[in-house]
Parts: C-alpha cells; structure tokens; sequence
C-alpha cells in the first residue's frame, strides 16, 4: 500500500529526516515510535501529502505521491495532533461538512455517516457543539473527519495525546477498528500504546528509521541469547561475583528484592540455563526461582536509541531490516 524511498526533509541546515525507506502493508496498523523531536510529525505529513520531502519519494497504491497528489490525498485521512475542528459547529454537520469538502456528495455523506458516528463512538454526542465537548471527544470527532470520505490509509499523529486512562482505552479500540478498512498510521511517544494497538513498529531516532518489526523481532535485533530473571537466597556479593566469573553469562543486572533475597536480570550466551543452575548451587546460592523474560517494549526502545549511534549497533540493524526485506519479498 505504502512505499517510501529515501525520505529526507531539512529546515534549513538541520536535518529532521535523513533517508528513511520503508513498506506497509494493506490494512495493517503501523506505529511511528520515537522521543519527542525525532521526526515523527515530519514523517507523518510526507506520507499525508502536506509537506514535500527534500529528497526522495512516496508511493501510495503505486501512485507516485509528488506526480499525482490530488488522486494520492483523496485516498488519505490525516488527524494532526490537534484536531483540526469548528469549535462552534455541531458535531454531525461538521463531520457531514468535512465529508463534502473532501469531494463527497450530501447523499453519499449521509449514507455513511451514522457508521463513521459508530465507529468514532460518537453517536450520542452527534448534535452536540464541538466546544461543549471533551478532549477525548474532540480527539474522536477528529478521526471521523480524517475516514468520512473513506480513505485507503488513515494517518494519525498522536491518537492520544492528552486523553486520561478510561480515554485511552476507547481511544484504542476505535484505531483497532479502523484497520477492517483502511490502512492505519500512528505515531507516539508511549510505548505500551504502539505496543498494544500496532501490527509493526518503527523507531526514529534523531530523524531515521533505527529498526523496524514487531516487539519480538525488535527484541531479536539486539542480539541472540537468553534473558532470565532469577530469584536468588544469597549474600549480593557472593550472586555478583559467582555470575560475573561465568562464561555462561553476557550480561547482568542485580535488584535487591528482601533480606538475602536478590533478583539478577541476565542474558546468557545460548541457552545452557541448566549448566548456569550447575554454578550457582555449587556456589552455595539457592534459587528460588527462574523464567524466561520477553524484552519489553521500553527496554527494546532505549537501548535501541541508545546505541543507534554506534557502528556495532547500526550494522546489526542494518541486518536485521535486510533479513526482514528478504523475507518479505520471498513470501510475495
């Protein structure tokens, strides 16, 4: 559906976006994920047809976004961060009004607009002034102006921004519902949200793409190994000593959980889990418990943004997004 090629956009000397290619699916759900700054809302309004890259190109559904822009952003719904809305205007004639402004007649608004009300769950409020409503609300009836004249893609910068907990939770259920039509775009700063609503992520970091995948393959990109949270009886000394002698063990962290309690965060080498027990009990530390952990999405984050600036670390990204591209390419 999407296909960006070399996407680079400077304000004057600096570069907010340097050589970012990527391919997204039909109705997939993709999340933009990085540190305020770093090139998320850029991104976004290339791909929406807002702003011109200074280099490089977007194609959507193979046609040339620079070449055929009018065609290419009838096919786009875009919510900015704020919500672009008549404040004074009700919430149905605004959405019915916005539907037409996009190239849609009165009666094929209306044919459409009780569904887009259900989906944005904005059905009760739908004679409501705009300004009377809240910011979750708001948020809402910014959706329903970016799919009423039903997109291909719909592009959201920063879904929720600004909305409480309950909000969120509504909010997250609306984008999952998109995807039946269209193909979604989300960019944000909250990791457990991309995590729990996206398909695949992408991690900017200072204006590039410094990985891309789902939460496992992410966690993959870091490097093989093993990680294990242990509960471990002993004295801190002895536990820190004991694993940082073993050649089993690449890299540790230890957290003082109760008195001679101590949880040791580890990744092994390859997965000799057993012969790592063999060590501590022959050390004389008991263990209370041990388990696989799944990286989290966060940790992924910051370690990935963290050393994205160091050559190890870009040209094991760099494979592991080539590794991706092949595979997507043989599965076509």
């Amino acid at each position: 559906m999407i296909q960006a090629e070399g996407l680079t956009r400077y304000y004057g000397s600096f570069a907010a976006l340097r050589d970012a290619s990527f391919e997204i699916g039909e109705r997939e759900i993709v999340g933009f994920l990085g540190l305020n700054g770093a090139g998320k809302s850029t991104m976004l309004k290339i791909l929406a047809g807002l702003m011109r890259p200074t280099a490089g190109r977007v194609r959507i559904g193979g046609a040339d976004l620079s070449l055929q822009p009018d065609a290419s952003r009838a096919r786009i719904g875009f919510l900015p961060e704020e919500p672009p809305l008549y404040r004074e205007m009700r919430v149905r004639e605004f959405i019915r009004w916005v539907g037409e402004v996009k190239g849609r007649t009165r009666r094929e608004v209306d044919q459409v607009l009780p569904e887009v009300l259900d989906t944005c769950q904005l059905t009760e409020v739908s004679d409501r002034v705009i300004g009377e409503l809240s910011h979750g609300y708001k948020k809402r009836v910014g959706i329903a102006q970016a799919i009423v004249h039903r997109p291909e893609v719909v592009i959201l910068d920063e879904p929720i921004s600004g909305l409480d907990p309950q909000q969120i939770v509504e909010m997250r259920r609306v984008v999952r519902s998109l995807k039946e039509r269209a193909t979604v775009l989300i960019s944000s700063h909250i990791l457990s949200e991309v995590a729990l609503t996206c398909d695949r992520v992408l991690v900017i970091h200072r204006g590039q793409i410094v990985a891309e995948g789902s939460e496992e393959e992410l966690g993959r990109s870091l490097g093989e190994g093993v990680r294990l949270t242990l509960r471990l009886r002993g004295r801190r000394s002895l536990i820190e000593e004991t694993l940082a002698g073993s050649a089993l063990v690449e890299s540790y962290e230890l957290l003082d959980d109760a008195p001679e309690i101590v949880v040791a965060r580890l990744r092994l080498l390859r997965d000799e889990r057993e012969a790592l027990v063999r060590e501590l009990v022959a050390s004389e530390i008991g263990i209370r418990a041990i388990e696989e952990t799944v990286s989290e999405l966060e940790q992924i984050f910051l370690e990935l943004t963290r050393e994205a600036s160091s050559p190890t670390m870009r040209d094991r990204i760099v494979g592991t997004r080539t590794s991706m591209s092949s595979g997507t390419e043989a599965q076509a």
